[in-house]
């Protein structure tokens, strides 16, 4: 009768039960065979054919994603999987490998508690690798590993089963150190894998198999099995998959050792969500509540030609209806969900109503990524932030005059769509600027733009994002309002290292900061604030601080709001080429209001806080930074000479190297200026055998040498004139 039902109602009955279900996302390096391994699971779920999987990539919808060969969205999925007589829900979301579109992992991560991680056996742990388990860890999520790729081993490599569990070994304990390395040690104890309770897998996505420990003790199948079955001349290996199918080995796995929905909140929410745990909403999101306070947390738009827009997310408590009216926090304004929906693949199913702890679709609430959608205004979830940030720009306009409507109107789509990718205006050339993660990222934005928005447009050369910061601590310097009636003094200093590196790491939450947080100053004490000055902290704006030290200020509360929204612009556009500031601690030390409350309008204050900002910047020594990038490089040995050349020639910096048998890895740090046509380079420089992957990236000074052309460069670009 189970059979017969239809997988819909299967779905529909199970996401009731919230011990049955399992929220995971597919993470890895390029390459390493994601898509395929998603093909496999699907398979097993019967939503499509043995013959097929492995080889269809239907996770990959798009028709560039088909044409490259990589995937470019996530891409959602619910299917049922049965262990031990019982039926478990897995909602699956496919990421992308290729770095550039590292933003799509990182939201795919909120709304997941568990994570594959999947490392081809041949390669090991690669730099992306160690990026997406930064991206889950960083939201809490749980990861077990599949070593993918092993049928490589022994068809091409040859190795022993002696020497394939030398492998294992190695990459499961670089994981698992690397687990601590970023997690610390109580979480990153936590999140550790082992071999002997089945969390790490290895098998083969594109031949349907898999195997762990567990398994092959209850089915008798050893590591001299597996070898035989690809020396035999009759493609033994296709009875491994009838004895070991992928699916069934890894969603056990899955259903095991990762976190069901309740579960996983008892100690993601204390991270995620920054309101009063104690509270009615508090309560509910720590136990995944279907009857409490409604707490949707949107991941994803994809804008559909028919449905319109379709928000992806992660329903973290209450039970979202049709028609039901709701308060989006981060827009404050009011939406009605249109429609339901569940994942099946590339198709939606429309539901009436979804229970909390699962990943769905909902239509008709016009939002963002990284919204929280309640019935009520609230405390919203953190926000969503990427490890990396926009370095390559490219300005882009239409070919005909009279589609430039519509080119708004795609652009605002496109940043949508893909909140990795900034979108500003020119306002003095009326040019569009789109910000990407680098050239393919931004190639296939412009790619899309014509095939799919259908808007014919040409783009200039790419163009690198600096940042403005400063070399040393300011003099106080004063803004004053226009009718000269109030004064506010500033103070600028470089932030340590130390701060910054919290930031990046999560440990001190971007936004601005609405109650009391001991817990925040002391950490930032400890890192060398002081800590009456720590206590003041008002708000922590892409990478930036701003401190409040004024006292006896008895309509400060009055205008604080009007101080932070301007010294978020300033922030956005600095002093000398109005590109973003980093690392910038700014300081309010005093300030003299009138008494009129008309006399400190929005019109009074914004100029003041502006030009207060910019003159003790204009004092503290301000410079540009430009992106670096550190770039693991890996080729055949005989071209060592070839890369070290290139990455001199580019005002690189050989970091380390490392040789391997035949194989060289060179880690290098290089600007991302140098960088354009680089991957052409190398491949020309090793015979296309070479490869480079990002391993980090980073904002530092721009050589002094370089300082006043860059900005006269990007000035003249800008077409600033002496006092803008």
């Amino acid at each position: 009768m189970i059979m017969a039902e239809k997988m819909v109602d299967r779905v529909m009955r199970i996401m009731k039960n919230k011990a049955q279900i399992r929220n995971i996302a597919i993470c890895a390096h390029i390459d390493h065979g994601k898509t395929t391994f998603s093909d496999n699971l699907l398979c097993g779920a019967g939503m499509m054919s043995e013959e097929l999987a492995g080889k269809a990539r239907v996770l990959d919808f798009h028709e560039d994603e088909i044409q490259r060969g990589i995937t470019i969205d996530s891409a959602s999925v619910s299917m049922v999987h049965e262990l031990e007589g019982k039926e478990y829900l897995i909602n699956l979301i496919d990421t992308p490998g290729h770095v550039d579109f590292g933003g799509d992992v990182t939201r795919a991560m909120r709304a997941v508690d568990g994570c594959i991680v999947l490392v081809c056996a041949s390669e090991g742990i690669m730099p992306q690798t160690e990026t997406v388990l930064r991206q889950a860890l960083k939201e809490r999520v749980k990861p077990i590993l599949f070593i993918n790729k092993v049928d490589r081993l022994i068809k091409e490599l040859q190795l022993t089963p002696e020497q394939m569990q030398e492998r294992f070994v190695k990459v499961i304990t670089s994981l698992n150190q690397l687990i601590i390395q970023i997690a610390g040690e109580e979480q990153g104890k936590r999140a550790q894998v082992s071999v002997q309770e089945g969390s790490v897998c290895f098998g083969s996505a594109y031949h349907n198999w898999a195997l762990s420990v567990p398994y092959m003790q209850k089915k008798g199948i050893s590591f001299k099995d597996i070898i035989q079955a690809y020396k035999g001349v009759n493609e033994e290996h296709k009875e491994l998959k009838k004895k070991a199918p992928i699916h069934e080995v890894i969603l056990n796995a899955v259903i095991t050792h990762l976190p069901n929905p309740e579960v996983a909140q008892q100690y993601r929410i204390p991270k995620l969500w920054h309101g009063e745990l104690e509270s009615e909403e508090g309560k509910s999101l720590l136990t995944c509540n279907p009857d409490g306070p409604l707490f949707l947390v949107i991941t994803k738009i994809v804008v559909d030609p028919q449905a319109g827009e379709i928000a992806t997310g992660r329903l973290f408590a209450g039970t979202v209806k049709k028609g039901l009216s709701v308060y989006l926090n981060r827009a404050k304004q009011n939406a009605r969900v249109q429609q339901i929906f569940i994942y099946n693949g590339a198709k939606r199913e429309i539901v009436d109503n979804v229970p909390s702890g699962n990943i769905i679709g909902v239509a008709g609430l016009k939002s963002m990524p990284g919204e929280t959608i309640t019935l009520q205004p609230t405390e919203p979830f953190e926000e969503i932030t990427h490890l990396f940030e926009p370095v390559v720009t490219i300005a882009i306009e239409a070919k005909k005059p009279s589609d430039l409507p519509k080119l708004v109107e795609v652009l605002r789509v496109v940043n949508k769509e893909d909140p990795g990718v900034k979108v500003t205006i020119n306002e003095e050339t009326g040019e569009h600027l789109i910000s990407g993660m680098g050239e393919l990222h931004l190639e296939v934005i412009e790619n899309r733009i014509r095939t799919e928005k259908g808007v014919e447009v040409k783009s200039s050369p790419p163009i690198v994002v600096y940042r403005e910061t400063v070399g040393k601590a300011s003099a106080e310097a004063m803004g004053k309002s226009p009718n000269k009636h109030n004064h506010l003094f500033f103070t600028v200093e470089p932030m340590p290292d130390v701060i910054t590196q919290a930031i990046g790491k999560g440990d001190i939450s971007p936004g601005r900061t609405k109650k009391k947080d001991f817990g925040l100053r002391d950490k930032l004490a400890e890192m060398g604030i002081d800590s009456k000055k720590a206590e003041k902290l008002k708000d922590v704006y892409q990478g930036n601080m701003l401190f409040e030290t004024t006292r006896g200020q008895v309509h400060l509360i009055e205008i604080m709001e009007l101080v932070l929204d301007m010294f978020e612009e300033v922030m956005r556009a600095g002093p000398l080429a109005r590109e973003p500031c980093t690392k910038l601690i700014v300081t309010l030390t005093d300030c003299k209001l009138h008494e009129d409350a008309i006399h400190r309008g929005p019109s009074q204050i914004y100029p003041a806080v502006r030009e207060g900002i910019k003159e003790a910047m204009a004092t503290a020594r301000p410079l540009l930074f430009e992106p670096v990038q550190t770039l693991l490089f890996e080729a055949p040995v005989e071209y060592t000479g070839e890369i070290s050349k290139l990455v001199s020639s580019k005002r690189g910096q050989l970091l380390d190297m490392q040789q391997e048998g035949t194989m060289v890895s060179i880690k290098a740090k290089l600007p991302v200026a140098e960088q354009f046509g680089l991957s052409n380079a190398l491949r020309s420089g090793t015979e296309g055998r070479g490869s480079n992957s990002l391993i980090d990236q980073s904002f530092e000074k721009l050589p002094e040498e370089l300082q006043q052309k860059i900005i006269k460069q990007i000035r003249d670009r800008k077409g600033l004139t002496e006092n803008q």
